[in-house]
């Protein structure tokens, strides 16, 4: 987009962590902002005043909220050219100790919110024939670590659906980009902040579950990954025209990744005879 028109970014999120970057880079390089979050007045708290600004209330569950953010967002800006699911949290703890309550709130929030609000946008991204969906996923899209399983769920999910979404949208000149962190120094580790611990605890778990809350909370704030410069990355690819589907973010994700696909191909090579066994004979 031209000075004259400048893209605009719908955050979410954005009243803190990587959504807060995120939404003042893109007000840095005077892109206009839709800066969404359930709590707005932190948002305006921490972005500030802008011409280029508009906050909004946002609950992505939330039907009405959903709705009407989207259309204040039309309404003032007229259109919306990036997406940025980035609201979200993190449920931590052992499947058997975690209810059935938190599972379903934890899909219900990081995927089929995710959904519902992307489901909004994309009429207007049709119309333009031009858009973005930049979704907030994590190393824990791709390999699943002890004590998250649920949450990782979502995660694994929301790749999926990007995924196919790639090849969906494309008629349409709609792009997909999966942005995949690493640790962050953000509230995510902060509990009842951005994530929740599970609510069913069960004795064989006490000890391990005892040791990753542990790890978990003393891990706060000493996470090495930048959100700033996170945010810069994404505005480099959002823009670049070989621009890929997925943005690995962080030493710590791409070594820990580049060990797990090793692993996993060298699994799938050394089982690939019996995998080819189970068709039919020729």
């Amino acid at each position: 987009m031209s000075q004259q028109n400048p893209e605009v970014w719908f955050v979410t999120g954005a009243n803190k962590g990587l959504g807060t970057a995120i939404a003042r880079e893109a007000l840095n390089i005077g892109c206009r902002v839709v800066a969404a979050a359930r709590r707005p007045e932190e948002a305006r708290a921490v972005l500030g005043n802008s011409p280029n600004l508009l906050v909004v209330k946002l609950d992505i569950t939330n039907d009405e909220e959903v709705h009407a953010a989207v259309n204040e967002a039309l309404d003032r800006f007229g259109r919306i050219d990036v997406l940025v699911n980035n609201a979200g949290y993190g449920l931590l703890g052992y499947f058997e100790e975690c209810s059935e309550k938190l599972i379903r709130q934890q899909m219900e929030t990081n995927v089929f919110g995710t959904m519902k609000l992307t489901r909004a946008v994309l009429p207007t991204m049709r119309r333009q024939r031009q858009g973005l969906l930049v979704t907030i996923s994590s190393t824990s899209g791709i390999k699943a670590v002890e004590g998250d399983s649920v949450y990782c769920a979502s995660k694994f999910a929301l790749e999926g659906w990007m995924e196919g979404m790639s090849i969906d949208l494309k008629p349409f000149g709609i792009r997909c980009l999966i942005i995949e962190p690493g640790p962050f120094r953000t509230d995510f580790l902060k509990e009842k902040v951005s994530f929740a611990f599970s609510d069913m605890p069960m004795e064989d778990y006490r000890p391990y579950r005892e040791a990753l809350h542990k790890y978990f909370v003393s891990f706060d704030q000493k996470q090495t990954g930048n959100p700033a410069k996170l945010a810069k990355a994404l505005m480099t690819v959002a823009h670049a025209d070989n621009a890929p589907l997925r943005l690995l973010c962080s030493r710590f994700a791409l070594d820990a990744v580049d060990a797990y696909l090793k692993n996993r191909y060298a699994e799938f090579d050394s089982w690939r005879d019996l995998s080819a066994s189970t068709d039919f004979d020729d």
